[in-house]
């Protein structure tokens, strides 16, 4: 525990909030769903208690939530959000415009399970629809790291000019209390920062145009910059992290790793079914399974070239999708086949909000379940 920090018993939503509250955002605008209201609910709070100087922006669906965020973003305000499941869908037109005019937004995703049917509890169908339309995505696995990542997603976001979506699994993370360690408000709003934008609409003295007509002649250019932009996102998040790593005395990796030194079988996953597997892994690990866990932090952009060097040596690779993708390969298991240039075993787990146990994971590396699905 650093000197500058405190211990706190909170839910992964309280802890985002809590993180909101001590970066002190110019703006967030917000519309409830379940399971990411309690992050708004504390956050209002805060403000109602005048705790926090930021315009909260009651809107009438999450489509006028992330619409007032590149608004108020583009007129250069710091700015946050937070959704899940069917929000995030609706949000979708916009997710593109906020990544197309590089808006540094953050978004707190409690990652649920979409209609239909009709279910409220977390898997990352939501989050994998949006994975391609230009917004960074950083996943946790605990409300420790929600906390965390809250506060080096924003500070990413404004320096690599990109929207970033900071990721927690619902309900197993954003309803589960954690004893976590809190920093002071100064060391934190120290690390993100004034804000200070290049370029937005009330700086009256540089007028701007945001999102003009880009035909044949253009368009094709400002996408090319918008990849060009994700190309520097990992190195600026490893000098982010460890910065972070300096204050608050937490290390972050893009991926992480858990008893890979001697591993012939890895598991790879994202997200809160993490705690299940180790703890399985050290169960299989008496048993003499030479068995390990690849977590894979950053999933947009994809860190290729880490996720290869950390699994080139191993003889079997399985890989857990919280999600199903229909007619195709599995999303994790693409990227990671695609990553080390062989077949994986894909598995899918969790969705719906599925509880996912120890003897699962324990029967899938020995072998014994070789359906693709934990039921």
């Amino acid at each position: 525990m650093t000197k500058n920090s405190k211990k706190l018993a909170l839910t992964g939503g309280y802890a985002a909030a809590e993180a909101l509250k001590q970066i002190n955002p110019d703006v967030m605008a917000v519309y409830p769903i379940t399971p990411q209201t309690p992050i708004i609910e504390v956050f209002s709070k805060f403000k109602s208690d005048g705790e926090v100087d930021t315009e909260v922006i009651h809107v009438e669906s999450e489509h006028s939530a992330i619409s007032a965020c590149v608004g108020s973003s583009a007129a250069g305000a710091r700015t946050v959000t937070a959704t899940s499941s069917q929000g995030l869908a609706l949000m979708n037109e916009i997710l593109y415009i906020a990544s197309g005019l590089r808006r540094p937004i953050l978004m707190l995703v409690s990652a649920r399970a979409l209609a239909a049917p009709l279910n409220i509890h977390g898997d990352h169908s939501d989050v994998m629809g949006a994975r391609d339309s230009g917004w960074v995505q950083i996943f946790c696995s605990t409300p420790q790291e929600v906390y965390d990542k809250t506060i080096v997603g924003m500070k990413l976001a404004e320096k690599v000019k990109l929207p970033v979506m900071v990721i927690m699994d619902g309900f197993n993370t954003s309803h589960s209390v954690e004893n976590m360690e809190i920093l002071e408000k100064e060391a934190v709003q120290k690390f993100v920062g004034e804000y200070s934008p290049e370029k937005y609409l009330l700086d009256i003295d540089n007028p701007v145009t945001f999102g003009p007509v880009a035909l044949q002649n253009s368009y094709f250019e400002f996408r090319k910059d918008l990849s060009d932009a994700f190309d520097t996102v990992e190195g600026e998040l490893e000098k982010i992290y460890e910065e972070y790593g300096h204050i608050s005395g937490r290390s972050y990796k893009k991926i992480e790793k858990y008893k890979l030194e001697d591993a012939e079988k890895i598991l790879v996953a994202m997200g809160s079914v993490g705690g299940t597997i180790k703890d399985a892994i050290d169960k299989l690990r008496e048993d003499g399974e030479k068995v390990g866990l690849l977590e894979i932090s950053l999933f947009r952009p994809f860190p290729y070239e880490e996720v290869k060097k950390a699994l080139k040596d191993t003889k079997e690779v399985i890989v857990l999708d919280r999600n199903l993708a229909f007619g195709t390969k599995q999303v994790l298991a693409s990227e990671i086949s695609h990553s080390i240039g062989k077949k994986v075993k894909s598995v899918v787990y969790g969705l719906g909000g599925r509880d996912t146990f120890q003897k699962q994971i324990m029967d899938l590396v020995k072998g014994d379940n070789q359906s693709g699905y934990l039921l």
